[in-house]
């Protein structure tokens, strides 16, 4: 019969037992650190996707404020290059007039020698004033017709020029810059009839 009094030795099977729970517990320990840190990456990944998308918005906006910079300069430029467009258009009737005045008085001989030389100094100063803010004739006389540049008044049958000429100009026309302002007054040539040719 045992001794009440020895002590009862442990076996393994009895201390794993008690292991095997401090195992779970201490793996149970872990899954929320490591759920943590899955996360914590998808809540940086998502941070940096929209930083990613905020730049492309920044950069798109820039963008558009460039371009919004370089059309409110180019609009400016034109409204600037333009303004006194109606001023000079209404100009040009007063030298119309001086021009009819200077072929008035040509005709007229030595009478009216100090008016013709008044007039021409007028309509040099008149020119040099359209010159400055860049207002130019345009070419007319002896070129192909161009409905862009000339307004046919009547058409005029020649032999001596191409069909399509510019035979006479009754009226000039005029460029502001690269603007036209007031289209040629002009004959055209054409085709001589064939009872015509027989004629000349």
């Amino acid at each position: 019969m045992a001794d009440k009094d020895e002590p009862v030795k442990k076996t393994d099977s009895d201390e794993s037992k008690k292991e095997a729970p401090k195992a779970e517990k201490k793996g149970a320990r872990e899954n929320p650190d490591t759920n943590s840190c899955k996360q914590e990456k998808s809540e940086i990944e998502e941070c940096q996707d929209q930083l990613t998308a905020e730049k492309d918005k920044v950069l798109r906006l820039s963008a558009e404020f460039e371009n919004y910079k370089k059309r409110s300069s180019k609009e400016l430029s034109e409204f600037r290059k333009f303004a006194n467009e109606t001023l000079l258009k209404q100009f040009l009737s007063v030298v119309d007039n001086m021009e009819r005045a200077i072929d008035a008085a040509k005709k007229n001989g030595n009478d009216g020698k100090a008016l013709l030389e008044g007039i021409e100094l007028t309509y040099k100063e008149m020119q040099r004033i359209l010159t400055a803010f860049n207002v130019v004739p345009v070419e007319a006389q002896g070129k192909d017709f161009d409905p862009v540049f000339h307004q046919a008044v009547t058409q005029q049958e020649s032999v001596d020029h191409p069909e399509n000429t510019v035979v006479a100009e009754l009226q000039k026309g005029y460029l502001f810059h690269d603007r036209l302002i007031r289209p040629s007054m002009v004959v055209v040539s054409k085709a001589m009839t064939e009872n015509e040719t027989e004629k000349k």
